[in-house]
């Protein structure tokens, strides 16, 4: 990394050639190059910048000539974004940990209301570019710290496993020690500081007013994990490869050591000794981190008499997807940090928006924990309308870059040996797919599929609950 930005590599020299060029054009901002034609002759390439989320240009090679071809997110006013720029500062330990820093635009950068940032994962990274949060929240007089803190990716392999079963530890220093160098420099108020953040953010916001109650004045948890062994716990079979790393990254709950530490590090765990204003917000479908982890949370304030706010869209899973809810949390949000850290916040709402947050707003007194269900104890429902035989053809197409592929397509459905078995069959230029299934007919159970195109073929049985088979490429 070269000024916290990511090396380019390139394919030939005439395209590091044409890369430095565009440099030249377009000083200060990210380039990214994509064929556009398939003799390369055309590029679409897209320059961005902190302040800026991208123009497209379409770039003649020969002629070396850019063409604007249309502003990203036009109706963003470019010239009132606020610039991010990367910092460094020590740790409790005095490991380094980069950060990136937005300022609020057209006001000194001294005593200002923070808001620090923990991205998700925690296996992920902030990069310099422009972020919509970050601009938000500057926009509203936050100066806003995104910490890439101990086990963020992209600082390499001692950065990444310095971060090993220091959940709530020594990572969660990297982001205190990152609201000591904001008030250290003058740029924080430190009684104005707060802190929001989702998934593993989520967990670093509960973490933070959890185990340093006195740091921060408000906080706001996005689907964020407060029992680190419900959460573990909540790991669904498929993801079975992935639980031995998040034991060596997290800690292990099958060891006495290892249990302990992960209960010592959940919020919940302190959550007596919490005193900063909390917004929970979650998504009711959420696989990832369960709707009990925001339960737990806000049931433990709420029965302590701590007033906690609770936010659960039930359309939603990890993260908020849909533009009315997304509104929502922001609306709830702002209006949130500017009623305990002083930023300003927008007024009012549209109708929708307004409606959506009274809708999904939850009254704490009537939360109740969610209580997990055995899938071995879930039968099998009813079916109210079978399958029927018949067969259907179908003239379809993909259009993908400039290509059209025609396909045909038939389904089938017929009964066999007491099951519905049910073909599908298409025909395309690259060669015939085709996919069986076969269905239990009292109950429309999967049983059996079989799917092969090409060189690939998988073999599949269900039964009790499990599915067997093979796969060949």
């Amino acid at each position: 990394y070269e000024d916290e930005r990511t090396r380019v590599y390139f394919r030939d020299q005439a395209w590091e050639a044409d890369y430095k060029l565009l440099q030249g054009k377009f000083p200060g901002r990210d380039i990214d190059l994509g064929s556009s034609t398939a003799d390369d002759r055309i590029l679409l390439i897209t320059a961005s910048s902190d302040t800026d989320p991208g123009e497209r240009y379409l770039f003649d090679r020969p002629s070396k000539g850019p063409t604007l071809h249309y502003k990203v997110r036009e109706r963003i006013p470019r010239e009132h974004m606020a610039e991010m720029k990367a910092v460094r500062y020590p740790s409790s330990d005095g490991l380094e940990i980069p950060a990136f820093l937005t300022l609020p635009k057209g006001v000194p950068a001294k005593g200002l209301p923070a808001i620090v940032v923990p991205h998700g994962g925690p296996w992920a990274r902030d990069s310099w570019g422009f972020d919509n949060l970050a601009q938000f929240l500057a926009n509203r007089g936050y100066a806003v710290l995104q910490p890439n803190f101990r086990a963020s990716t992209g600082y390499g392999k001692k950065h990444l496993n310095a971060g090993n079963r220091q959940w709530g530890d020594k990572m969660q220093d990297d982001i205190t020690w990152g609201v000591k160098y904001l008030v250290a420099q003058g740029i924080a108020d430190p009684k104005r500081v707060g802190i929001m953040g989702g998934s593993y953010g989520g967990y670093a916001t509960l973490a933070g007013v959890a185990f340093t109650p006195d740091v921060y004045a408000a906080g706001v948890s996005i689907v964020g994990p407060s029992n680190l062994i419900t959460l573990l716990d909540s790991i669904p079979p498929y993801w079975e490869a992935g639980r031995i790393i998040f034991h060596e990254r997290m800690g292990n709950p099958t060891t006495p050591e290892g249990k302990a530490q992960l209960v010592r590090q959940s919020p919940l765990t302190s959550a007596q000794k919490i005193k900063t204003p909390l917004l929970v917000a979650q998504g009711a479908n959420d696989p990832r981190v369960k709707k009990a982890e925001s339960e737990q949370i806000v049931i433990a304030l709420r029965d302590r008499g701590f007033p906690v706010e609770y936010i659960l869209a039930p359309d939603e899973g990890h993260g908020f997807q849909r533009p009315v809810n997304s509104m929502a949390l922001w609306a709830a949000s702002e209006a949130f940090f500017a009623k305990h850290i002083g930023g300003r916040f927008q007024e009012g709402a549209t109708p929708e928006v307004a409606t959506r947050l009274k809708e999904i707003t939850v009254d704490p007194k009537t939360v109740v924990l969610s209580k997990s269900v055995d899938a071995a104890a879930v039968g099998v429902p009813k079916v109210v309308a079978s399958l029927a035989p018949g067969r259907a053809s179908y003239q379809g197409k993909i259009e993908a870059g400039g290509q059209t592929i025609p396909m045909s397509i038939t389904q089938t459905i017929e009964e066999k040996d007491g099951a519905w078995v049910v073909s599908g069959a298409a025909k395309m230029p690259m060669g015939d797919a085709i996919d069986v299934t076969t269905l239990d007919k009292a109950t429309l159970v999967l049983r059996r599929r079989s799917i092969k195109q090409g060189p690939a073929a998988i073999e599949l049985a269900f039964e009790g609950g499990k599915a067997t088979g093979t796969m060949a490429m």
